[in-house]
């Protein structure tokens, strides 16, 4: 086949070859419709997922075919060479990466052709983001984050044309309401996806609720937005598949005896016909596209072209089946002229089941270590950010180590990346790609922070091997070692600080040279037995630190004659063997009671609330089915199906105990293969669990899923709560969905929700919250329990697409992950305490640790941070970016869920950061906030029917001012849960 090499392409781009006219994308381009006909909308498209079976360069290039045939390079080639052929085609794009990639390699008359046609709205941007993102196991900053990075790209390259309108969500395996409000405050007019429960599609069919409007926020007005569910997945309709990959006949016109004009546009009018039924307008949406698909477009749009022109010709004998080639915002736009109602949608749509046996909940938990490798991601990255604005990094190199950084976190929101539903090679690539990305823009925050402080020759390294208590940095000593804390976060935090160090004397002083009490903390020997863990450092120095936004504190080596008292505290790790008594373990506000003769935790005391609380770890066994048939199908990478009961570890548990003045912890050894560290820190009103799972035994040939169980007497009676990709809480009720009665033959599994920061319960008195540091799937299958799945290694493939067991190996043996939960016991409140969330995101975002070695106190200076001080404590700092080079981008979050509208002013910020303008915009930054208008839908429930479009418009009035201006024009004002962006322009 060949690619822009024919002399009818040079004749095409040789009539392009003149600048672009002016811009009628947008609705004006959209195709001419019929009253009183089915109008079908006719949507190309080439779903390209940014890696899954390959790595997203072999999917680019098309290389490795023998494992996918797929080539995205030559997919954009051929799709613009055939849209070029005829101003009717339309085509939609939406992973911007695979654009990006694809764009940079063109030549220039190729660019200006393919800006002609987004100009004309004939090539649609859909969606726009860096990648198609999860919606179960993302956070939403990253979500945020990718989506500013694809829609800048856009708007950069394109201008208004170039911004999306929609969300095309059609592959993510179950939805998110969360992700429907961030659609909702980038200004997007709907979304569309094509997977669901098929219990409820099955209902929404017969109720014609197919399309609905979606309430994706409890606290934000103007949050509903309309969402769609493609009638046949995202695939063109059965038998009309024209893709070279197809086996579908062509339509076949013209003197040929095998002409088949008559039977298939009748087979294609009555399949419209039937599915019509189901909506409720007079117009449908028929996607004609795969993955992958138009590798050789004029294939496709050759027969497409025949489709629409014989099927139209039928409009001569009585047909009202009128076709035409469209797009998502077309569509929409359609619907939103007809004035009618939708019904409303308010939870979200999970857990998703494809049939009777299979549950979607285990990809929540998939790849556990991978997902905790995406969240420090995402942590160093908003550091590196605010580094390099502080510092005001603008150098072509120091900008694209940020571009770098930002492209590989887009990559990993991808939902066959966070996932953990891809490849063995293709995980391993992913990983890759973002220590690259990490090790690059650790450049940035090391000439920041050689800037900022008077280390002007520090080595500012980072360690990632924390969560194993590694640091190449101390290995040897940690004698004369600077460690530099940034806080990332808008307030003055204090938060215990963890460094591997060898079992020495140590010293710690902060930046005016006084002490700061330390403590020497022994591994828990199950780490310290981790093959290939280097063990010159067998402890942890624990200090307490306060950070505003940059703090140094240096640690020393003192000798320790006999004669002379420790500078830091040590006390040893006592084995506990007495079970006569309860061990007790306590401090300032928090008293844990552990059963000597069991091992386990008993009770938990705090915020003046004692509860019975137990914690036991146990295995769910795999079910063993070797095909994809509903009743046989396997625990695997997407699916969650276990075999049989739950098999509780109940062997007693060996205990030890580290008895601190401000950190106490009690070590426990659960079998070979699972051990665990509860600890508690003074004055922090929480408890910490650190899991220390596999290699998960296969011996037996059996695959396993490991979980940890809270039990308690609290009387939930069947209520739970779980965030929403890290923000709003859901009410789950189990066995229960929203509006129809689920399948529940798999009653574990289809009681599994996505956990990505918290899950708790409640009574009237009580209530217990878990907040962990990576997505999991969580549940509560019984009153007063909760619990999350920690780890999955599988031999079984489940036989939805990835062909491989998720048997995960590192260093010859099972993979072993290591993570935390907290856990807060507390008085019940009728909605989630706003400090759940601010502890969330303090979790998340907590100290980032840079070492140097001085032999000297580091300062910093503090003339060049700005003043955070204004905000109100409920406010924090959501991003603080370079947008560009001279414009500094800012979010601001109000993490407040009661009624308490908040305020600040901006202005000492903007003075700062040497401002001349500042402009507030949609939630992506893109597009200003003063040009939203996006349309408005009403619900059934609304009861009227609207007598003209109507359309929503930023929520209230957006902060726009300039340096002339005074300092009471800068006032933001925030309720609840509320997200602004702003954009600084500075002075040159």
């Amino acid at each position: 086949m060949e690619y822009f090499s024919c002399v009818a392409l040079f004749i095409t781009l040789f009539s392009v070859n003149t600048a672009v006219s002016g811009a009628t994308c947008g609705f004006e381009s959209c195709p001419a419709t019929k009253i009183n006909m089915i109008n079908v909308h006719l949507v190309p498209h080439s779903h390209d997922d940014v890696g899954w079976l390959k790595t997203v360069d072999q999917y680019y290039y098309g290389s490795q075919n023998r494992i996918q045939h797929a080539g995205v390079q030559y997919i954009l080639d051929t799709v613009v060479e055939e849209l070029l052929k005829d101003s009717k085609r339309r085509f939609i794009q939406v992973e911007t990466f695979f654009f990006a990639k694809w764009y940079s390699e063109q030549t220039e008359i190729v660019q200006r052709a393919v800006q002609k046609l987004v100009a004309e709205g004939r090539l649609e941007f859909t969606g726009g983001a860096w990648s198609m993102n999860d919606e179960a196991t993302v956070h939403y900053q990253s979500v945020i984050d990718q989506f500013n990075l694809g829609l800048k790209y856009l708007k950069d390259n394109f201008g208004d044309c170039g911004r999306p309108t929609i969300g095309w969500q059609i592959d993510p395996f179950g939805h998110s309401r969360e992700m429907a409000s961030i659609f909702a405050q980038m200004g997007f007019n709907g979304e569309f996806f094509a997977r669901m429960d098929y219990v409820d599609k099955k209902k929404r069919k017969e109720d014609l609720e197919m399309e609905m409007v979606w309430q994706s926020s409890e606290f934000l007005k103007s949050s509903n937005i309309f969402t769609g569910m493609l009638y046949n997945h995202y695939s063109a309709p059965p038998g009309f598949c024209f893709d070279i990959n197809c086996q579908d006949a062509p339509i076949i016109d013209g003197e040929s005896f095998d002409n088949n004009v008559d039977q298939r546009i009748t087979d294609f009018i009555e399949y419209i016909k039937t599915m019509s039924k189901y909506y409720r307008s007079t117009h449908i949406m028929v996607p004609m596209g795969d993955d992958f698909q138009y590798e050789e477009a004029a294939v496709n749009f050759k027969n497409m072209d025949k489709l629409i022109k014989y099927v139209n010709d039928r409009q001569l004998e009585g047909s009202r089946i009128n076709v035409f080639y469209s797009t998502p915002s077309c569509y929409l736009y359609e619907l939103h002229q007809l004035q009618q109602t939708w019904p409303n949608k308010t939870e979200d749509f999970f857990p998703y089941s494809s049939d009777s046996h299979s549950y979607w909940t285990g990809y929540f938990t998939s790849r556990p270590t991978q997902k905790r490798f995406h969240r420090d991601g995402n942590h160093f990255f908003q550091v590196v950010k605010q580094l390099s604005v502080l510092a005001n990094l603008t150098s072509t190199q120091h900008l694209e180590n940020i571009e770098n950084l930002s492209e590989a976190m887009g990559i990993m929101q991808h939902h066959d990346a966070v996932t953990g539903t891809e490849k063995q090679a293709v995980a391993q690539d992913y990983d890759r790609m973002l220590f690259k990305a990490i090790v690059g823009a650790e450049n940035n925050a090391r000439d920041a922070l050689r800037s900022l402080t008077s280390l002007k020759s520090g080595e500012f390294e980072s360690c990632l091997q924390l969560n194993i208590s590694v640091c190449a940095f101390t290995q040897n000593t940690a004698n004369n070692v600077i460690v530099t804390l940034v806080n990332p976060l808008a307030h003055t935090a204090t938060q215990y600080v963890r460094v591997p160090a060898k079992n020495e004397n140590y010293l710690v002083t902060d930046e005016k040279g006084r002490k700061v009490t330390s403590e020497v903390i022994p591994v828990p020997w199950q780490v310290l037995s981790l093959e290939h863990r280097p063990n010159d450092t067998q402890h942890e120095l624990v200090f307490k630190a306060t950070v505003d936004k940059i703090s140094n504190f240096l640690i020393r080596v003192l000798p320790n004659p006999k004669n002379l008292a420790q500078e830091n505290e040590y006390f040893p790790l006592e084995k506990i063997q007495d079970d006569s008594d309860d061990l007790i373990v306590e401090n300032s506000l928090v008293k844990l009671t552990f059963d000597k003769s069991s091992g386990g935790l008993k009770t938990i005391q705090m915020n003046g609330v004692t509860e019975n609380i137990e914690q036991h770890f146990g295995i769910y066994k795999g079910y063993q089915g070797n095909n994809g048939e509903s009743n046989n199908r396997s625990s695997g990478a997407y699916v969650f199906r276990p075999d049989g009961d739950i098999e509780i570890l109940n062997d007693k548990v060996q205990l030890s105990f580290y008895n601190g003045t401000r950190v106490k912890e009690v070590h426990q050894h659960f079998n070979d293969w699972i051990s665990q560290v509860i600890r508690i820190y003074d004055e922090e009103n929480r408890v910490e669990f650190e899991w220390l799972v596999g290699p998960i035994p296969i011996e037996d040939d059996i695959g396993k899923e490991i979980i940890t169980r809270f039990s308690s007497n609290i009387s939930s009676k069947g209520k739970f709560y779980t965030d929403s990709n890290g923000r709003e809480m859901l009410e789950r009720v189990r066995n229960q969905r929203e509006n129809f009665d689920p399948d529940m033959s798999e009653a574990v599994s289809g009681n599994y929700y996505p956990v990505t920061g918290q899950i708790s319960l409640q009574d009237d008195e009580k209530r217990i919250t878990l907040l962990n540091d990576r997505a999991q799937g969580g549940s509560s299958l019984k009153d007063g329990e909760l619990e999350l799945m920690l780890h999955r290694r599988l031999l079984n493939d489940d036989a939805f697409g990835v062909g491989e067991a998720l048997n995960e190996t590192q260093f010859g043996t099972g993979l072993i992950a290591r993570g935390k939960i907290s856990l807060i016991l507390d008085s019940a409140t009728e909605k989630p305490k706003h400090a759940e969330r601010l502890l969330q995101h303090e979790l998340d975002l907590h100290f980032w640790k840079f070492f140097s070695k001085s032999n000297g106190i580091a300062s910093v200076n503090r003339q060049l941070i700005p003043d955070f001080s204004d905000f109100p404590k409920s406010v924090e700092l959501l991003s603080f970016e370079q947008y560009s080079k001279d414009q500094i981008l800012i979010r601001v979050e109000n993490f407040n869920t009661y009624g308490n509208v908040v305020s600040f002013n901006i202005y000492p910020l903007f003075s700062s950061l040497n401002g001349d303008q500042i402009w507030e915009t949609t939630l992506d930054g893109n597009m200003k906030l003063d040009d939203m208008k996006r349309f408005k839908f009403n619900q059934d429930s609304s009861g009227s029917i609207p007598s003209s479009v109507e359309y929503y418009y930023a929520p209230h009035t957006p902060l726009s001012a300039d340096s002339t201006m005074t300092a009471s024009d800068f006032v933001v004002t925030l309720v609840p849960m509320q997200i602004r962006t702003f954009i600084i322009q500075q002075r040159n």
